[in-house]
């Protein structure tokens, strides 16, 4: 009787604290309303986790931890997406299933020799629930490792949910081309812009409802959706804590430039990795850093500036063990975001691609990966033809307006 009490009344004081420390918050993230309102979803039944570092309740306590602590609530399996359950490895490091050190919960790999949990993961699961923090980016891996497991959940006849979380770049700027069918791949796996201005429920609900994964008209999907989130947000004005979505996205300013620097992947030009500012510098042995910063400081794009910047490229541990032009001394561009509601990635990385196409013509390569990223055949000659930046942007309206219009009826904020 007096471990029964000892126990109630550490639930009630987990409780209270969780409603405590959400009354201070501008916005209350998935979790925190499952644990307030929809535990009963998820109670009697056997529960598989897909998350990472991110799913993190006000209380500051991970998602994992939360649950395990709930009568009636049993965490069956652990689904861990790139970078880890705990998001310490570095990106494209596959990763074999294993056991959660602080739980001893089975964890199986979505990033390793399978992209979807096979039957086997499932078969001790009733209910799989996501709780990911997303950066709003079609080529991060995130949003493709939740299609997969809807598609999963449907097949094997699991409930699947979905913790809602902010997009942190705000839910009303969509930039970029729409995927082409012949390139979709895990770093783009639906058709739809490169920045896409959704949540992460608002995406499921729009795979469910779009049929881009099979069998989903047999899902029994549910969105748990975020209070107090509005579209014009960016993350740090939720009030919510920043955890680190993977190791080369340290901050705010780094997933504001993320959707256009990304593609700097597919360059031999450095994108900042091996340094403490990845995707917010760039450079290459050949570039003349006080050049190219002036000739784009002269295009005037909006929201930001470029200074000239001098950098080597290390190992890093944990988040860049091999990158471009490591241990060199490299030459280019620091970008300084001036005013992020006018800022455009996609313009300023198209801008800057046709002006490194034009002042070094025979440095510049292109790589294989860059239709993987960009997602359309036709970008690869508009940079080689040295097209103006604004008819290689104005191409892509119309396919940005589809897009908004078959996306409104998804909307949850």
């Amino acid at each position: 009787m007096k471990s029964m009490k000892q126990f109630l009344l550490t639930m009630s004081c987990l409780f209270c604290c969780i409603s405590c420390d959400m009354d201070n918050l501008k916005v209350r993230v998935g979790l925190d309303v499952l644990l307030n309102k929809h535990l009963g979803l998820i109670e009697g039944k056997r529960v598989g986790i897909i998350t990472n570092q991110t799913g993190i309740a006000s209380s500051g306590e991970h998602i994992v931890d939360v649950l395990s602590r709930l009568p009636g609530v049993s965490i069956s399996a652990l689904f861990a997406p790139e970078h880890g359950i705990r998001g310490d490895l570095p990106d494209a490091i596959k990763m074999a299933s294993y056991f959660d050190e602080r739980t001893g919960i089975r964890v199986w790999s979505l990033y390793g020799q399978h992209l979807k949990p096979t039957q086997e993961m499932l078969e001790e699961v009733d209910v799989l629930v996501y709780d990911i923090q997303d950066v709003g980016a079609r080529f991060y891996t995130f949003i493709s490792t939740m299609g997969l497991a809807m598609e999963a959940a449907a097949e094997y006849g699991k409930k699947f949910i979905v913790l809602d979380r902010p997009n942190p770049v705000n839910g009303l700027t969509i930039e970029g081309p729409i995927i082409e069918e012949q390139y979709f791949s895990f770093v783009g796996q639906y058709p739809v812009p490169v920045r896409y201005g959704m949540t992460p429920g608002e995406v499921a609900r729009m795979i469910k409802g779009e049929g881009w994964m099979r069998q989903m008209d047999r899902l029994d999907l549910q969105i748990i959706p975020m209070e107090g989130w509005k579209r014009d947000m960016w993350y740090d004005e939720t009030g919510l804590p920043w955890i680190k979505p993977s190791p080369n996205i340290p901050s705010i300013l780094t997933t504001a430039l993320y959707p256009g620097l990304c593609l700097v992947e597919a360059l031999n030009v450095s994108e900042g990795r091996g340094t403490m500012r990845p995707f917010e510098q760039i450079g290459a042995p050949w570039i003349d850093s006080y050049e190219l910063a002036k000739k784009m400081n002269e295009h005037a794009l909006t929201g930001i500036y470029f200074k000239p910047i001098t950098f080597t490229p290390v190992s890093l541990p944990g988040a860049a063990t091999w990158n471009k032009y490591m241990d060199q001394e490299i030459h280019g561009l620091s970008l300084v975001i001036t005013d992020r509601e006018s800022l455009r990635p996609l313009e300023v990385m198209v801008d800057l691609l046709v002006t490194l196409k034009k002042h070094y013509p025979n440095e510049l390569e292109l790589g294989d990966y860059l239709e993987r990223l960009i997602g359309i055949q036709s970008f690869r000659q508009s940079i080689n033809d040295l097209r103006l930046p604004e008819e290689i942007l104005k191409d892509w309206e119309p396919g940005i307006q589809e897009f908004k219009r078959a996306c409104d009826k998804y909307l949850l904020y």
